[in-house]
């Protein structure tokens, strides 16, 4: 197993017009940070990682600050050889895979909504000393609820704040390019369950999110090909749906909760939604022993 520096097997495509994509990750045979289980490679570097910004003119909003420093930086240095000189950041989540080059931006705006801000306060004394540690923690300086305008340029965004994979989600919606960045809401193989007793919730909110307008999803964890080309349709959506309801499932069906992923998921793969991808099968055993673990508490 090689371990190149972090940030040199970055990749940048841009996806749609206006938006650059800086994608890490699922390159076999390499892991980044140690051969020991870790959030930086478990969580975000195996499974593929892509963080956004979007770009007009001098302006850039950055949609998560990627896994490492290094990574941080690739991103800031990259805008600023395109002439920007005003960046705001915006957290999908307070998760570390989204958060950890928050520390590059800390004279930048830094938008969360209040529930991220809260959670990364909560959370601040695992993060800086986490494996790798995020230290210092650099926190959001501005908080909304429920929803937030903004412009990048002449470009409207809407962030939208959602309870998806995790309480504290936020989208980003841009209306006149039909495009929608979902952070860790819609995840390609299967979404990663992070609060397995909200399940319920998240499947009310992916619904909700189905009734809004917009073509093209680009999501933090997918196929790099499938979102070099523009991202994935909104049968995404349902993808993810059918997954969460399978899972819950499980609490009534022991032979369901022992298949594999590949089994699992046999039906959701063929509707060409999302692809299997081998990684997921550990993340796929640790959702239905934590669904199941749920429901006994």
């Amino acid at each position: 197993m090689t371990r190149p520096p972090l940030g040199s097997t970055m990749r940048l495509i841009r996806p749609a017009p206006n938006v650059l994509g800086f994608y890490d990750g699922r390159v076999d045979g390499v892991r980044i940070w140690s051969d020991e289980s870790n959030w930086l490679d478990d969580g975000a570097y195996t499974l593929g990682n892509c963080t956004y910004a979007i770009v007009d003119g001098s302006q850039a909003l950055v949609y998560d600050t990627h896994v490492s420093l290094p990574h941080a930086h690739f991103i800031r240095r990259t805008l600023e050889e395109l002439g920007v000189t005003s960046i705001r950041v915006v957290l999908s989540h307070w998760h570390d895979d989204h958060i950890a080059g928050n520390e590059v931006f800390q004279d930048c705006e830094i938008i969360a909504n209040t529930l991220t801000a809260s959670a990364l306060e909560r959370g601040r004394p695992g993060i800086e000393s986490g494996n790798p540690p995020i230290k210092p923690l650099v926190m959001p300086n501005r908080t909304f609820d429920n929803s937030l305008s903004l412009t990048v340029g002449a470009i409207p965004i809407e962030l939208r704040q959602v309870e998806i994979h995790s309480h504290d989600g936020t989208v980003l919606l841009m209306p006149q390019a039909g495009l929608l960045l979902a952070g860790d809401t819609l995840e390609d193989s299967v979404t990663y369950v992070s609060e397995p007793e909200r399940l319920g919730e998240h499947l009310v909110d992916l619904e909700r999110m189905a009734g809004w307008r917009f073509d093209r999803i680009l999501p933090n964890h997918g196929s790099f090909e499938a979102i070099e080309a523009g991202g994935y349709d909104r049968s995404f959506i349902a993808a993810t749906e059918a997954y969460i309801r399978k899972l819950l499932a499980c609490r009534r069906d022991p032979n369901l909760a022992k298949q594999d992923l590949r089994t699992f998921g046999a039906d959701i793969f063929a509707t060409t939604a999302v692809e299997y991808f081998a990684p997921y099968e550990p993340v796929h055993r640790q959702n239905v022993e934590a669904v199941i673990a749920a429901k006994r508490r």
